[in-house]
């Protein structure tokens, strides 16, 4: 029994380990791999469980809300965190190399594991109907132009502008197609954001993870409803948030093969001299994603 909690727990880390990954990437969403290996609605239930703890506990209901927290899972709670945090802070920097000195490489990688997310999460869907394709196309199209949108770079950013970018880039993070980082980009915090996390400036992440932890505890709540009551629905709408957040992910977005892959969504066409090396890492990528995607399969309770 001991062995096999320990197993699970490592498990949880690695999932972690690539969820955060994910995370520091412009254009990937935490949320996408969480759906990708199967335990999507277990985090969002387990998170929107604790905010619910929390608002007992605000109310002056402590008991109520330490019987609440004791019903948690904090073994996969606590190893998911603990696989994101090393990621993030392992990779941040690497990361940042990587967007400014291999960007295609790096684009067609992730661009063929979302790609391959939209293709393998259509199964979630218990019954497809003309309205749902509807919806679909609507939401990838709209999120598709949306995207094309980029605020500048802000220097030193006030404490409530931290606190809020959290909020917010938490909120992104944890749905499958909206990236975090990318919304970062889009407020013009990426880059302070990250130089933080980086540089272990404890001031700025620590304001930064207050506004995650107050996005976290409201939205997963709002999310845990509407997956509850119309799933199919929601299901779809977050492939279509996955496929238009592909446009970020366009490893030529000037058609140069210089210029940086993340963050510029003015599309261009690819060069010659890098296409068939992008191609064949978006299909690496996609078939990786494929073997996750069953390996998450089987881990689902039936």
């Amino acid at each position: 029994m001991q062995s096999r909690v320990l197993v699970d727990a490592l498990a949880n880390v690695a999932r972690g380990l690539a969820m955060g990954a994910a995370d520091v990437v412009p254009g990937v969403s935490g949320g996408t791999v969480a759906l990708l290996l199967g335990i999507y609605d277990r985090l969002v239930g387990q998170v929107a469980h604790l905010s619910a703890a929390a608002a007992q506990a605000l109310r002056g209901r402590i008991r109520v809300a330490l019987g609440m927290a004791r019903q948690a899972e904090w073994l996969f709670l606590a190893s998911l965190a603990a696989g994101i945090a090393i990621a993030v802070l392992a990779l941040v920097e690497l990361v940042r190399l990587g967007i400014d000195e291999q960007p295609v490489g790096l684009s067609a990688a992730f661009f063929g594991l979302v790609a391959m997310t939209v293709v393998t999460t259509r199964h979630q869907v218990s019954h497809w109907r003309a309205g749902l394709v509807v919806v679909f196309v609507a939401v990838a199209v709209g999120v598709f132009v949306l995207l094309g949108v980029r605020a500048g770079s802000v220097t030193d950013p006030a404490a409530g502008t931290i606190i809020a970018a959290g909020a917010l880039a938490i909120c992104a993070m944890i749905l499958p197609g909206i990236s975090g980082a990318f919304v970062l980009l889009l407020l013009g915090l990426y880059d302070p954001i990250t130089e933080a996390v980086a540089e272990r400036e404890l001031g700025t992440v620590a304001l930064f993870a207050l506004g995650a932890a107050l996005g976290l505890g409201l939205f997963s709540r709002l999310l845990q409803y509407v997956l509850e009551r119309w799933r199919d629905a929601v299901i779809v709408v977050l492939m279509g948030l996955m496929a238009g957040s592909l446009r970020v992910l366009w490893p030529w977005p000037v058609g140069d093969a210089n210029a940086e892959g993340f963050g510029n969504a003015a599309l261009g066409a690819p060069p010659a001299s890098d296409l068939l090396s992008a191609i064949v890492v978006a299909t690496v990528a996609a078939a990786v994603a494929a073997g996750l995607h069953r390996f998450g399969a089987r881990q689902r309770p039936a």
